[in-house]
């Protein structure tokens, strides 16, 4: 497949991947540093580093696609079009976020946006991508799925499973592994005998691309043609993005453990996506340095209302414990 001469982004489309990046990135900063202080509870898995891939991906999708995401998801959902205030919310533990404060950092949905929720069992997104876009065939609608996961996640059975039948019935999923080259402390090269995850399409039937994941334009052409491929019934592909997180696997500081060499890190930081970006956009007449300031100021104002709104927002009330936890929930006197 050689999708970059029939999938390039006109302008609208440029200043969208910058302004969808952006968001990911002050989001992100800002929800390690307030975990850094304390104020976000539990575990922190940042997307810092990955934005050209969750960008690059949800230009195409409508808010009628589905996607699946993975502990490390908030860039998939704010990419999506997701709710800063909600996002917050939902860090603080707060009864107005997304999931009404129970849901936490890893397993933040919005069905209206076509987020089926993210998830912190790594491939436990990947079947239920598969599911939804059976249900999309089944119906006859030209709707698409897309689930994202790692490296890591490719060696667990459910993605084989998941991938087999998705290639088997021909459905209009999108896999696409975010290959940040680590499965959390563990480098790729220590948990797989492959340097590519996308040869493994091949076992199942189904197209195989790599592409440079800090490279918006090369996210954005080869995710248009797999995402063109499944509308038009040509069935799943697997697309594996070269990527790298610039923070360790949790937080911002992490566990200090020296599994990374900091020339390494170092390497991938200068390859920075939204900087990449930027240049290009500046050298293509399409942006100049005060409109690019302009967007992080937007952004930047945007958060610092959405932490305010979550800051004051309610605790979860004690007695709401078990709401949205049933989908059926026996009624008052009768036993299970």
């Amino acid at each position: 497949m050689s999708p970059a001469e029939s999938h390039t982004p006109n302008r609208d489309q440029l200043l969208d991947l910058h302004r969808r990046m952006v968001r990911i990135r002050h989001f992100e900063e800002e929800a390690g540093r307030l975990t850094e202080t304390g104020k976000i509870p539990g575990a922190l898995h940042l997307y810092v580093g990955e934005e050209a891939v969750a960008a690059g991906v949800m230009v195409h999708l409508s808010d009628a696609d589905q996607i699946t995401s993975t502990h490390r998801g908030h860039g998939h959902i704010i990419a999506k079009g997701g709710d800063f205030r909600l996002m917050y919310a939902e860090l603080f533990g707060r009864a107005t976020g997304y999931c009404h404060g129970k849901g936490g950092s890893m397993h933040i949905s919005d069905l209206e946006l076509g987020v089926l929720g993210a998830n912190g069992i790594v491939a436990g997104s990947v079947p239920i991508a598969v599911g939804a876009a059976f249900a999309n065939r089944y119906r006859k609608s030209d709707h698409v799925t897309v689930c994202f996961f790692g490296d890591g996640a490719s060696n667990e059975g459910a993605f084989h499973e998941a991938a087999n039948m998705a290639a088997l019935y021909g459905l209009p999923v999108i896999f696409v592994c975010e290959n940040n080259l680590y499965g959390e402390f563990t480098s790729q090269a220590r948990h797989q005998a492959i340097v590519d995850v996308a040869d493994r399409a091949s076992g199942y039937g189904m197209p195989g691309v790599i592409v440079d994941g800090m490279d918006a334009l090369a996210v954005f052409a080869a995710a248009g043609e797999c995402v063109a491929r499944a509308r038009r019934g040509g069935g799943p592909s697997l697309l594996e993005c070269k990527t790298y997180r610039f923070y360790d696997h949790v937080g911002v500081t992490g566990m200090r453990i020296p599994y990374r060499d900091q020339a390494e890190v170092d390497a991938w930081e200068a390859r920075d996506p939204i900087a990449a970006l930027e240049l290009h956009m500046v050298e293509h007449g399409v942006i100049d340095a005060d409109l690019i300031a302009a967007v992080h100021r937007e952004v930047l104002d945007e958060i610092a209302y959405a932490i305010t709104f979550a800051e004051d927002s309610p605790l979860p009330d004690v007695a709401a414990l078990t709401d949205d936890v049933y989908s059926n929930p026996i009624a008052p006197g009768r036993s299970s």
